[in-house]
Parts: structure tokens; C-alpha cells; sequence
């Protein structure tokens, strides 16, 4: 058995503004969580959570990991644009020409996501939060695919997709080129031992399928800090 994604998390500057940001775009509730942080929790109680922390350091270079988030219709994709922009979002140059379909927004930290176009098949049926779309590298998408349990669902030109078994968001790697990583990542994995399985033994199983520890620590007390074969850090508790 993988370990279960328990949350997706995001470094903030402003945690609480930006969950009011996202509850407010997604519908998902909205809790506090201790030393300052927040958490968007799904609708239907399944599936992970969002979190926001608190982080000193700001945001100075594209993230690794954007949300691509779906539309139904044509003028469903521009409410949500209008929605993202009322809430304090604001369009983003990520060296996009103006001719693709999909508009490119950034939260009120910064960090970039975007909103599809409606017709998107890759994407049907995953609601509202399509995709975790990623820049990495064929290995890490398979890496991650062993760490989850998740099946690969795409694996072409070395492009790579997962897709829990019981649907929901997918978790895209882009291929080559992958850009270097400069510094700590903004947005990490928080993962638990799934089926009560404990802490140490997930630890060993993760870096026998190719993690490392990592050089830096996002993650709190009783946390242990690993990064995927591409670099990018995530914490893994030692329960839910």
C-alpha cells in the first residue's frame, strides 16, 4: 500500500487571506489549524485537504506545482476568472503568447494556477481542481505513482499522470526540460502511512523507491522531512 495524500500545502506569507481566497473560489470550508495556519477542507469529507503555513520568506521565483481548475462552459471560465479576480486574484505572465485557451491567474501570495478552458477530455470528470500540474521529470512522475499507489494515467514523450483509484484531481509532471530548483519549494506533499502503518516504515519504503532526506525541513514537530528524486521536499507524519 502507498501512503495516503493527506494535504497539498502552501507556504503564505498571509495564510488566513489566502484561504479566504481559495475557500471563497473552490466552495471548500475553511478551518484554522495551529501556529497560525489554515485549512481547506473538500466538500465531501474525501480526498486531501489544502493548507496554508505561515513562511518568513517570500515568494521569488514560479512554482514547481500550480492547480489547474475546470469549466464547464465557456462562460463558466469567465465567472471563475471574475470570481478569482474579486477575491484579490490578479492575472499572471508565466511567458503565455495570449492565444491558448486557458487563462493564467496567481492567488493573492502569488502563486500561479489556471483555469482551462471548457471541452478539456484529459480533464473530465475530476472536478472543480482538474489537476496539480508540475514541472518534473518522467522518473519523479513514476516515483510518485509507487509512493501513492496511484496508476499512472498518462505516460507518453515523457510526460507523466496518477490519478488516485477513486478519481477525482490528477498529478501531472511535464517532462524535460525541468528547471533547476532554486531554493526551498512553496508548495509540498503532506503524507500519512496509509492503513495505520507506521511512520519508520514508510520513511524506509519511500527511500527504497528513490526519496532522500532532505537538506531542507518544511514540516513540523514529529514530522520527517524527504524529497522525490527531482528534489522537491514533502513531510510525512507519523499519523493522520
Amino acid at each position: 500500500m502507498g501512503s495516503q495524500l493527506f494535504a497539498i500545502t502552501f507556504d503564505a506569507a498571509e495564510p488566513a487571506r489566502a484561504g479566504r481566497f481559495w475557500a471563497g473560489l473552490l466552495g471548500w470550508e475553511l478551518a484554522e489549524e495551529v501556529h497560525g495556519g489554515v485549512a481547506l477542507l473538500p466538500g465531501s469529507g474525501s480526498g486531501y485537504r489544502i493548507r496554508l503555513v505561515p513562511a518568513a520568506e517570500p515568494k521569488t521565483v514560479q512554482n514547481r506545482m500550480h492547480f489547474d481548475l475546470t469549466s464547464e462552459s465557456p462562460e463558466g471560465q469567465k465567472q471563475t476568472v471574475s470570481t478569482a479576480l474579486r477575491l484579490g486574484g490578479r492575472h499572471a505572465d508565466v511567458g503565455q503568447t495570449g492565444d491558448e485557451g486557458h487563462v493564467v491567474l496567481a492567488d493573492p501570495e502569488g502563486n500561479e494556477f489556471c483555469v482551462i478552458e471548457a471541452g478539456n477530455n484529459f480533464l473530465a470528470g475530476t472536478g472543480v481542481i482538474g489537476a496539480l500540474a508540475c514541472d518534473g521529470s518522467q522518473a519523479v512522475g513514476y516515483f510518485w505513482a509507487e509512493a501513492l499507489a496511484w496508476p499512472l494515467v498518462w505516460d507518453e514523450n515523457e510526460e507523466t499522470a496518477i490519478q488516485s483509484p477513486a478519481g477525482g484531481t490528477k498529478i501531472t509532471w511535464g517532462g524535460p526540460p525541468v528547471e533547476p530548483k532554486a531554493g526551498k519549494g512553496r508548495v509540498h506533499f503532506d503524507l500519512v502511512p496509509a492503513d495505520g502503518g507506521g511512520q519508520q516504515a514508510e520513511v524506509g519504503r519511500l527511500l527504497a523507491l528513490g526519496a532522500t532526506h532532505a537538506g531542507t525541513a518544511p514540516c513540523g514537530d514529529g514530522w520527517v522531512a524527504l524529497a522525490d528524486p527531482d528534489g522537491n521536499e514533502f513531510c510525512v507524519a507519523a499519523c493522520a
